[in-house]
């Protein structure tokens, strides 16, 4: 009677498990279309959007700043400062935000597209790391002491993210049109039209 309780247990235990993994595999399908387009979004939006180095310098610029200092009075200082701060924490937060979709892509479904190799996979996830850790730090220094306090670290920022921009992009090559994954057309004969 012992043993058969115990079957009856273990086979349950066995029907939850495979519940679980069934349940597991329905949150999407790896390599998927969607996951693609977020992450060519996110990169394109980092390449032309936030890091071009004429936005950056004009956003964390201090000519601006100093020109406001010599000719206008402490209201007006007081709400550059704070618009300029509002603008520097939007920055951040985007680059953050755009960052993360590259790094969901990279840590579910760019192993099914891309031929990286380990190291430079651990190479990408220790920019990952180092940039997330980075806009952290850069949006607690904007928040306490304005967006021009931390020039230095805004610089090594936008260096990470040119290396992340690079390998993502390598990664996503095969979407481009004439890329090195484009699938050949078939002629109606059957050979492959180039």
């Amino acid at each position: 009677m012992i043993s058969l309780a115990l079957f009856v247990l273990l086979g349950l235990a066995l029907l939850v498990l495979l519940y679980l993994f069934a349940r597991r595999g329905d949150s999407g399908v790896e390599g998927g279309a969607a996951a693609l387009v977020d992450a060519r979004q996110a990169l394109t939006c980092l390449q032309t959007g936030l890091l071009p180095a004429e936005l950056v310098d004009r956003v964390f610029n201090e000519d601006d700043w100093r020109f406001v200092r010599s000719k206008s009075g402490k209201r007006v200082q007081e709400l550059f400062l704070r618009e300029r701060r509002r603008i520097a924490l939007s920055w951040v937060g985007q680059v953050r935000r755009q960052v993360l979709g590259l790094k969901q892509f990279h840590s579910g479904q760019a192993r099914a597209y891309a031929r990286l190799d380990i190291r430079t996979e651990l190479a990408l996830a220790l920019s990952f790391a180092s940039l997330l850790a980075l806009c952290r730090v850069l949006e607690a220094v904007f928040y306490l002491h304005g967006p021009y306090a931390a020039p230095r670290v805004v610089g090594t920022a936008i260096l990470v993210a040119g290396k992340v921009c690079i390998v993502s992009e390598q990664s996503l090559a095969f979407l481009e049109p004439g890329g090195a994954g484009e699938i050949p057309r078939q002629s109606p004969g059957g050979a492959s039209a180039a």
